[in-house]
């Protein structure tokens, strides 16, 4: 099958066409993947800011049609339109059964790169080949867990679906599930992809009160209005922590969000926030990078809670299909999130676009 291969950090994908994938296995579904969003998680593993094996098949935010079902499958038949999610609940398991889906022992693959029991289902030239995040989208077919493929209605356009996958699933998760963002409340959104801006939608579904972003790109300041935000900050020219202060009255954000990848915001965000206030990370920092609070007793007398998030904290059997019902609805923008369109042969290209901040999100046609 067609793919972009990543064979070493830095370097170009490489589209080949002589990918092998094994056919599901029992609990398992086979997916043409149609169309697969850009993410930054995806950006940072090529440009080696987080090591993995290799060679690797990227692409975690995609959409598609079920090709065929495993063993055991009764949930999903050939045909059925899915959204593919990097974190599938197993639902037995000790996270899933405390409702930590995000958590479940299916999730390691995110680190790994393989199933739980260190197969990937990819080789080429009889070698294996890892599957990225958990997904491996980038390529014209993957195998996930059943659990993994959430059926949409067919009327749902994919291409619009598969931002669902990584960036809505997140952003908006992360307000209404991790942070639990209470109605009236404050927010501050540090970074402005497509994870920020679905943050900004998740406080706007939450009815805050006040949503202050921040972002050096005055394109993604402008989108933000669009989805939401009430406050708009340039880090180039304004003190964000001090503007973000001012803007509360003194007092500091209820909850702050960093979903730039840069754990420098992380501090930022721990400084505009309240005492008592929750920050949220979102983003994925490289592995170099380190968050420092001095004195650490600030988190004793503050009682600021710093918070971890990955996926939203979502259990994406529940979650596709409630952010699919409140973008029919009407009350979330699936499409102004996307502001690229590219073929699988300009892959390389539309990573460039991401490096240099050009638009919000490009979507792959598979």
């Amino acid at each position: 099958m067609r793919a972009a291969l990543l064979t070493r950090p830095g370097s170009p994908l490489e589209v080949v066409d002589d990918l092998q994938i094994r056919d599901p296995r029992p609990g398992e579904v086979k997916v043409r993947v149609r169309h697969c969003g850009i993410c930054h998680s995806d950006l940072t593993v090529v440009d080696g800011a987080v090591p993995g094996g290799l060679p690797l098949v990227l692409g975690h935010e995609a959409a598609g049609v079920v090709e065929e079902v495993g063993p055991g499958v009764t949930t999903h038949a050939p045909g059925d339109q899915v959204v593919l999610t990097p974190c599938p609940p197993c639902g037995a398991c000790y996270w899933c059964v405390r409702a930590e889906w995000s958590l479940c022992v299916n999730s390691t693959g995110i680190m790994t790169n393989t199933f739980p029991d260190g197969s990937t289902g990819l080789t080429r030239d009889g070698e294996p080949v890892f599957r990225g995040l958990n997904v491996a989208g980038f390529a014209e077919y993957t195998v996930t867990q059943a659990t993994g493929a959430i059926r949409i209605p067919e009327e749902v356009p994919l291409e619009v679906a598969c931002v669902i996958g990584c960036a809505v699933q997140t952003g908006v998760g992360a307000v209404l599930n991790t942070a639990e963002v209470a109605e009236g409340a404050t927010v501050l959104v540090l970074g402005l992809g497509g994870i920020g801006l679905s943050v900004v939608q998740g406080a706007r579904l939450a009815a805050a009160a006040q949503i202050i972003v921040s972002d050096p790109v005055a394109e993604r300041r402008e989108a933000a209005k669009h989805f939401g935000a009430t406050h708009q900050l340039d880090p180039a020219k304004d003190d964000v922590i001090t503007a973000t202060r001012d803007l509360t009255g003194g007092i500091g954000v209820d909850y702050a969000f960093e979903t730039a990848g840069l754990a420098s915001l992380v501090e930022a965000g721990y400084h505009a926030a309240r005492n008592g206030g929750t920050i949220v990370c979102v983003g994925a920092p490289p592995i170099d990078q380190g968050i420092h609070l001095s004195p650490a007793a600030l988190l004793t007398v503050s009682a600021k809670r710093v918070m971890g998030c990955l996926l939203g904290s979502s259990n994406s059997l529940f979650e596709v299909p409630r952010l699919i019902g409140l973008w029919q609805a009407g009350r979330l923008d699936l499409e102004s999130l996307i502001t690229g369109r590219r073929p699988l042969a300009d892959v390389n290209a539309a990573l460039d676009d991401m490096r240099a901040s050009r638009g919000i999100r490009t979507v792959l046609e598979i």
